[in-house]
């Protein structure tokens, strides 16, 4: 565990990618298999629940620690993270007393052997504090608290492994995608693929770099096809030995969440792998209709979907590619290739719900800006550029696919809310939360923390400390003085918000120092965008 999290510790002070991998790769070099494969679950996201609530660690820790709650709530509310709160109150680690314990023991304790007993976890919570130094508590709080991020890509963690065991990228890419279980799996059955029986497991996708130079730079236009950028899911549908399997991107299983795709999967021959989007819409008259994406959210992480649900939010799979055929590995083949495959096989199976993404017809290129100009209206994000000779690839890649989205929608709103980052910022506040005018109140709208850079961090920093106004746990609440321009890809209804909208990936793209708070955007200027944002794809439809 002190492995682990001195690495962890040194990788949040670094933003340098080289660096990162570097220490992650002398990490997979020298640790155990258990801890390496606890370590990759964690840093792709595929940890369990937590299991014991924060209040408890606070009272825990205020008992242990001997001391008032006014001073830990004040501590707490000077640091910003719970974890790190915790760690910095924690007695002097004495290392005479400290025991090995391994990053594996530890999490099949929490996850595995910890009962419901809330005098067992807290036994558990108290003499791993006592056993762990600074960096390790800070650690295991994160994995406690649920709150354990790094920024680690997954490019970096497949290369650092790959580094450590002398395999190619590739091959890792491939071996670490999907299911992975470090309480039961073997790292050599993973890692290595000594293996071969899984037969759920997804190919690594095809991800793209945004088209930044212009589309003359491609080539001819004849080398390239276009298609939508759907506004879905990123999937994987599988059929092999008569079973089948629905991965999204983010490598969760979701095979329940579609219960309508059964019909087709049933369908298609055995040894088949399909690549494309989950939109929620309907296939009409040779047409796709899609829906809003918030739509499709109403199915995410529901173990049952009822008959409500699939008639008001109804899916179709549009496939972009097949990357298995007969059980044969097709990915080297060209597009073109894979794309009459896919074609014939989509007509073979006959299914409303399996549709092919059609291509965007063009024979020069300036026919596609007319048409990434219409994305809005079809709920798509922008437009596809695949070469027709190109292979599918694993991650992310340069010159055979881009995407080239649309520009991007924008609001002008105040600073209202600040909170600490984590790692190398968890001093500074780097969390905002937003708002716009609703009369001659505030209302917030979203929340973002990217697209400053260093020093204007730093400058937002300084005013929110000199101008906050009162603190509920991390978040300071600020003087709304600063204006932000706001840039986001969609706008939706939504009864999550009390402002009845949800911005669709927002972030920051610069600071209004030209604007004062009177200037900014009103709620009805919102739900204008918003009426116009659905009329365009009433009229589309």
């Amino acid at each position: 565990m002190k492995g682990f999290a001195d690495m962890i510790i040194a990788v949040g002070k670094t933003n340098s990618m080289i660096e990162k991998q570097s220490l992650l790769s002398q990490y997979f070099s020298f640790a155990e298999d258990k801890d390496k494969l606890w370590a990759i679950a964690l840093f792709s996201g595929k940890k369990p629940k937590k299991k014991i609530k924060a209040a408890d660690l606070k009272a825990w820790c205020i008992e242990y620690c001997e001391m008032p709650i006014w001073l830990f709530e004040a501590s707490y509310q000077h640091v910003g993270d719970l974890a790190e709160t915790i760690s910095l109150l924690l007695p002097p680690h004495d290392e005479r007393k400290e025991i090995n314990t391994s990053l594996h023991e530890i999490m099949v304790a929490l996850y595995s052997e910890l009962t419901d007993d809330e005098i067992s976890k807290k036994e558990l919570v108290l003499k791993l504090w006592k056993q762990l130094d600074k960096n390790a508590s800070f650690v295991f709080n994160k994995l406690i608290t649920g709150g354990f991020r790094v920024g680690i890509s997954q490019q970096t963690l497949i290369h650092a492994i790959a580094k450590a065991e002398q395999m190619p990228a590739e091959e890792v890419a491939y071996n670490i995608t999907g299911n992975i279980d470090p309480m039961f799996d073997n790292y050599g059955d993973i890692i290595l693929n000594t293996s071969k029986l899984n037969h759920s497991k997804p190919y690594p996708f095809f991800l793209t770099y945004p088209l930044e130079s212009g589309l003359s730079t491609l080539g001819t236009a004849q080398e390239w096809i276009a298609e939508w950028k759907w506004d879905g899911i990123r999937g994987q549908c599988i059929k092999r030995d008569n079973q089948y399997f629905i991965w999204s991107r983010g490598e969760t299983l979701i095979t329940s969440s579609l219960p309508e795709f059964e019909t087709f999967l049933q369908k298609l021959p055995d040894g088949t792998v399909l690549d494309g989007e989950i939109l929620c819409g309907i296939y009409n008259s040779e047409k796709i209709q899609a829906l809003p994406f918030s739509l499709l959210q109403t199915r995410i992480n529901r173990k049952k979907i009822s008959a409500k649900i699939m008639r008001d939010a109804p899916v179709i799979f549009v496939a972009y590619d097949i990357l298995e055929h007969s059980g044969e590995d097709i990915r080297q083949c060209s597009l073109n290739e894979r794309k009459s495959i896919l074609n014939q096989l989509i007509q073979d199976t006959d299914s409303a719900l399996l549709i092919s993404s059609p291509d965007i017809p063009f024979t020069e290129w300036h026919e596609l800006t007319i048409a990434r100009n219409q994305s809005r209206q079809n709920y798509a994000e922008g437009l596809m550029l695949k070469k027709k000779d190109s292979p599918y690839l694993s991650g992310r890649k340069k010159g055979f696919w881009w995407k080239w989205k649309t520009d991007p929608l924008s609001i002008d709103c105040v600073l209202i809310y600040a909170q600490k980052g984590h790692g190398r910022r968890s001093g500074l506040y780097t969390d905002y939360t937003f708002a716009v005018k609703y009369g001659t109140q505030l209302v917030s709208i979203t929340k973002a923390y990217s697209g400053l850079t260093d020093k204007e961090i730093k400058e937002v920093d300084d005013y929110i400390k000199k101008n906050g106004i009162e603190k509920f746990g991390p978040v300071k609440t600020v003087k709304p003085e600063l204006v932000f321009e706001i840039i986001f890809e969609g706008i939706a209804e939504s009864s999550r918000h009390k402002s009845g909208i949800a911005l669709r990936f927002p972030r920051i793209k610069r600071l209004r120092k030209d604007k004062t708070a009177d200037e900014i955007n009103t709620l009805d200027d919102l739900k204008q965008m918003l009426r116009q944002y659905n009329e365009h794809h009433v009229k589309n439809v």
